[in-house]
Parts: structure tokens; C-alpha cells; sequence
């Protein structure tokens, strides 16, 4: 790479790494393939969802196809024009994607907007966005527009799934849908029209990032990025139409919007719902094939399944651990090529029938693998995974790239690593250590911030902002944020992301853990407690009754903690081990900012809002 006057800054190339040639991506836009989908399999399911009485609801993609033009018809009406901006304030259910489909057969780009945001950053998004229309899931997200209103004066209407229409400015779905028939009746070719004059470059999406300072930055991602996300993953011959999606990421995250790409691109059907708490139970019920994840549930799922086995105690909870025992012990043979003795593959097939079988049975029998993105993963929560029989494929990637650039596949992967890039990706280690991307799947640039695009992009390459290493095979290997990178007074650097993995993985009790240290004379952490697993505990360590503060503040927590604190020590170099933590009183909360709607900690705001606590650990 050549650098030229706006990329004096960026460190020479070190390594490089190159997908083969970008894959054939016939669509050029996302209305093209949507249609084009309909068209090869109109009768097939597309989507299954819960109904109001709980029971799950089919639709084919006929149907789907059927509301998402008079949606899109309905936009038309309102004079929405092609690349205008159109929000969908909602949490994932199947009316996003219908909004999300509508918005883009109408030739107009969809501005995302997390439901868990708050008023003032909402009115901030669809104001520096443009946006004209917003679809809203309910009265709790009309009433922060109405809140609003005053800074809005560019949003004609609100959409609302479930909310309550004034007659006014905020109309029903069904309503919305009826004006939008109204025009197809006079005009049937209006919405076709509209799919036939995108082009590949226009803008589909404006993703607002969560930065963890100042103002969210609007992503701009054309349709060409999505279909070439879409066509990526079909190329990949990891799925098929037969397949079945579990998804409840937020579709305000690019994560999601990938799955929703590639669902077009290769046909299967999705289940969805994004309610958090209902995932396990859902996942029983609807038996899918594979679904995408943030680490933070596979966390949860990890440290659940672990704590119970230590409250059922006695037989079953030796039965559980020599059953692991064996299965990590034959893995680590399978997966270093080497042979598994007779006598321990008999034991692993024990192991198996006995606990992995009923580990499996609880994420719905039927699944072939799990992504993980959005943040990263233990290694060592990966191999228990796989040691169950579940696998879990990490991948990477940001907003600015449409998330997906790296996946492991089912049969070439490595724990630790975020994989390979999909082809026609392209990857650079600066001399620094920073990852540097390329590809069909990166931004236009940030909306209306020209200096911040010049320095994130750079004759078409993207700086992550992210440290890590490409191994020969091509495998990527992440070791941390380039921002948060610490060194102690020391001298010695401090890769926070890698210790705090650990810890994940050797404590069950854990929610979040932050590792400071910056400029101090030892490494220090924040951490917090799941409020389940960690009641569970108090009821069986004669704290039960007391609330989460009151537990967590008690010495036998403080003792519990600490040895799993001095466990993870003893696998660490000298100056990285934490000297003192504190257990706060409560979780980290999204509606403190602390973390992201994606479950990814905010750092720095953390730090920010237990700025006296972490002092306090240095007097």
C-alpha cells in the first residue's frame, strides 16, 4: 500500500494475507435479491416467529413478500425518495425485517436505532441521519419521539408495530400497509420500479456506532456490501435452504444484519425472537440447525450449566466433571491430529451418553454449529463447547465492515482464532500490530464526517483499531483493542481482553470483569456477579433471602471470588496477575451506557462511572 496525503500516519505493511478473488455477486441491491429469493422459492418458509398466545407462527416467503411491498408502497405514498433515510426503532422481531425489506424494495436506506437507547440519543441519530419516516415497536418508543418532537422536524410519521396511532402523526401497521395496497392498486409496478433503479453503490444502512465517547458515528453501507456478505457466506457451503436460524441479535447491529443477508442469499428459514431471557427455552422448542451469538451468552449458558452441577453435588456432580474430564482429554488429542487411545474413546462415548447428550438436548438436539462475533470469546469456553459436542465458530469483524470479513469453518477451524477471510477479503498487519481490512464488505465512510473517514479509511484500507497476528495458514488471531492496550508503571504491557477471558472461563459466578492498570504499579479489576448463579450460590451457602448488593458485599463472596481470582493468577506472567479487585453492587447495565445493546463492555465508561472505586483499590 502506497499511503497517500491522508495516510502519512498509517505504519508500513509486516504481513499480509489475501482471499481469492471477490466471489460472483450478481444483485445489486438487497430489494434485488429479496426478489429474486421470492422467486426461487416462493411456497418454502422463511420465517417463523411467536404469536400472541406464545405458539410459533410460519409464513413463506410469498407472503413475507406480500406485506413487504405494501410497506414499501406505503413509504412510496409518504414521497419517500430512493436513498432518504428510514428508522426502525425496535427490538428484533419479524416486523424489523418486514420494516427493514419495505425500506429497501422503496429505494431507501434504513437508519437503526437500538431500542434501549434513550431519548435524547435517538433524537440525535434520526436527526443527523435525515431520517423521514420512523417505524416504532411500541408506545414506550413513540412516547421518546414524542418527547422529541420539537428536535425532529424532518420525520413525517411514525410506523408503530404495537403502539397506540393518534390519527395524526403516528398511524398502525395495518393502516400503514392499507395505503401502501391503495397505491399498488393503482400503480402495481411502483415498488419494482423502485428495486430496478438501485444501484450497488447506494446506501442501504445507516448503523450508528456505540461509541464509548461523545457522539455515535453513522456507518454508511451500500448495498453492495450486504450482497456481497450474503453471496460471501452462501459461498462458504455451510448452509443450505434446509437449514433452520435461531436469531435474537439486535438487527440494529450489523451481526444480525449479516444473518438476514445471508438468509437471502441461501434460502433457509429463521426463527425469530429477540428476548434474551427466552433463548434456552426457545431453543428447545425450535430445534434450529445454527444460530449467531454474542460470547456473553455462551458465558451464561457455560457458567449455568457448571453452577448447577455443583448444587446437585454428590454422584452427579463427580459424574459431570470426570465426563468433561475425558472429553477434553480426547479433544485435545482429535484436534492436535493425534489418535485416541481404545480405552479413553470408550470412556468419551460413556461421557456422552451419560452428560453430553442432555448438554446438547437443552440447545435443541439438532444443532450443527454456532458463530460467535461482537466480542471475544474465550478459548477456553470454546473447547468445553466442543467437548459437549456443540461447536462454536468465531468470527470477526466491525461495522465499518459489515461485520462479517473472518469466520471459522466447521471443518478448518481454530479455537483462539476468528478464522479465515471470506473471499475477496483482504487483510494487512501494520507494523504496530493493527489489523488493517479490505474488501466489497467495507463502508462508504462516516455521515457527514469527513476528517473521522480520512483517518479510518486509507486508499480503501480500514483501521480496525484492533492488535493481532495472521498465522501461515491464513487464521487470524486477535490479541487486543489497539486503544486498550495498557502499560503499567512498570514498563510491562497488559492485554486486558486476554486476562479478562480467562477469567470468564474459570469463574461461573462471573458477569463482567474490567482489568485496569494504566500507568499503575499493578494490574487491578471491576467485577460484577450474575445475579442468577450468584443467588443460587447464596442459597446454598446460608446467604439466601439477602439481595445481589448484600451478597456480593459479604466476605463469603469476597472469599469465593478471590480463589477463582488466585486460579486465574496462576496462569498468568507476574505482571499481569490482579493484585485487588472489587465486586461492585451491581451488574453493568446498558442503560448506564456501560454496555452495548450487543453485550460488548464500554470500557471506558465503566471506568468513568467506578472511577472512585478503582482509586480507592491504589490508596
Amino acid at each position: 500500500m502506497t499511503p497517500d496525503a491522508n495516510c502519512s500516519s498509517v505504519p508500513c505493511m509486516v504481513d499480509t494475507f489475501r482471499a481469492p478473488s471477490p466471489i460472483d455477486n450478481r444483485a445489486p441491491s438487497v430489494g434485488r435479491m429479496f426478489s429474486d429469493r421470492v422467486e426461487e422459492s416462493p411456497d418454502r418458509p422463511a420465517y417463523r416467529f411467536p404469536g400472541p398466545d406464545g405458539s410459533w407462527q410460519s409464513v413463506t416467503w410469498a407472503e413475507t413478500a406480500g406485506r413487504v411491498q405494501k410497506l414499501a408502497a406505503g413509504l412510496i405514498s409518504l414521497g419517500v425518495e430512493p436513498q432518504q433515510r428510514v428508522a426502525i426503532a425496535a427490538s428484533t422481531r419479524y416486523e424489523w425485517i418486514l420494516a427493514d425489506l419495505a425500506i429497501m424494495c422503496a429505494g431507501a436506506a434504513t437508519t437503526t436505532v437500538y431500542p434501549s437507547s434513550v431519548a435524547d440519543d435517538v433524537a440525535y441519530i434520526l436527526s443527523d441521519s435525515g431520517s423521514r419516516v420512523v417505524f416504532a415497536e411500541d408506545d414506550t418508543q413513540v412516547a421518546k419521539l414524542r418527547r422529541q418532537r420539537a428536535k425532529l422536524p424532518a420525520v413525517e410519521k411514525v410506523v408503530t408495530f404495537e403502539g397506540t396511532p393518534d390519527g395524526d402523526w403516528v398511524v398502525g401497521l395495518d393502516e400503514f400497509e392499507n395505503a401502501g395496497a391503495d397505491l399498488l392498486s393503482a400503480h402495481p409496478a411502483v415498488v419494482d420500479e423502485r428495486i430496478a433503479g438501485s444501484k450497488p453503490d447506494d446506501l442501504a444502512t445507516l448503523i450508528y456506532t456505540s461509541g464509548t465517547t461523545g457522539r455515535p458515528k453513522g456507518v454508511l453501507i451500500p448495498h453492495s456490501a450486504w450482497t456481497y456478505e450474503g453471496t460471501a457466506v452462501q459461498a462458504l457451503e455451510i448452509l443450505d435452504h434446509d437449514d433452520l436460524q435461531y436469531l435474537w441479535l439486535p438487527l440494529a447491529h450489523s451481526f444480525g444484519k449479516v444473518l438476514l443477508t445471508a438468509q437471502l442469499a441461501v434460502g433457509f428459514e429463521t426463527a425469530v425472537d429477540g428476548r434474551v431471557d427466552k433463548i434456552i427455552d426457545n431453543l428447545a422448542v425450535v430445534g434450529p440447525t445454527f444460530m449467531g451469538t454474542a460470547p456473553r451468552i455462551f458465558e451464561k449458558a457455560h457458567a449455568r450449566i457448571v453452577t448447577m452441577q455443583a448444587n446437585e453435588g454428590g454422584v452427579k456432580e463427580k459424574i459431570f466433571g470426570w465426563a468433561f474430564k475425558v472429553a477434553l482429554a480426547a479433544d485435545e488429542l482429535t484436534l492436535g491430529g493425534k489418535p485416541v487411545p481404545a480405552f479413553l474413546a470408550l470412556q468419551r462415548r460413556l461421557a456422552d451418553r451419560l452428560v453430553m447428550t442432555k448438554i446438547r438436548e437443552r440447545f435443541g438436539g439438532r444443532l450443527r454449529f454456532m458463530v460467535s462475533g461482537s466480542a471475544a470469546l474465550s478459548e477456553d469456553i470454546a473447547r468445553w463447547f466442543h467437548a459437549a459436542g456443540l461447536l462454536i465458530l468465531e468470527g470477526y469483524g466491525l461495522t465499518e465492515t459489515s461485520a462479517g470479513t473472518f469466520i471459522n469453518r466447521p471443518n478448518r477451524y481454530k479455537f483462539g482464532t476468528v478464522g479465515i477471510p471470506l473471499d475477496g477479503s483482504e487483510v494487512e498487519i501494520a507494523s504496530d500490530g493493527e489489523i488493517l481490512l479490505k474488501g466489497p464488505g467495507v463502508m462508504r465512510g462516516y455521515h457527514r464526517l469527513d476528517e473521522a473517514t480520512s483517518e479510518a479509511l486509507c486508499d480503501g484500507w480500514f483501521r480496525t483499531g484492533d492488535i493481532g497476528e495472521v498465522d501461515a495458514e491464513g487464521f487470524l488471531r486477535i490479541t487486543d483493542r489497539k486503544k486498550d492496550l495498557f502499560k503499567t508503571s512498570g514498563g510491562k504491557y497488559v492485554s486486558p481482553a486476554a486476562v479478562e477471558g480467562q477469567f470468564k472461563a474459570v469463574c461461573p459466578y462471573v458477569s463482567q470483569i474490567v482489568v485496569h492498570g494504566s500507568s499503575r504499579n499493578f494490574v487491578s479489576a471491576l467485577i460484577t456477579l450474575d445475579p442468577e448463579a450468584i443467588e443460587e450460590w447464596a442459597s446454598a451457602n446460608g446467604l439466601g433471602g439477602r439481595t445481589y448488593a448484600e451478597v456480593v458485599a459479604s466476605d463469603p463472596a469476597r472469599e469465593m471470588v478471590q480463589r477463582y481470582v488466585d486460579e486465574l493468577n496462576s496462569r498468568l506472567n507476574r505482571w499481569e496477575t490482579v493484585k485487588r479487585f472489587v465486586i461492585l453492587p451491581r451488574d453493568l447495565s446498558i442503560d448506564e451506557g456501560e454496555v452495548t445493546p450487543s453485550l460488548k463492555v464500554k470500557r471506558r465508561v465503566v471506568e468513568d462511572n467506578f472511577r472512585s472505586d478503582l482509586d480507592a483499590l491504589y490508596t
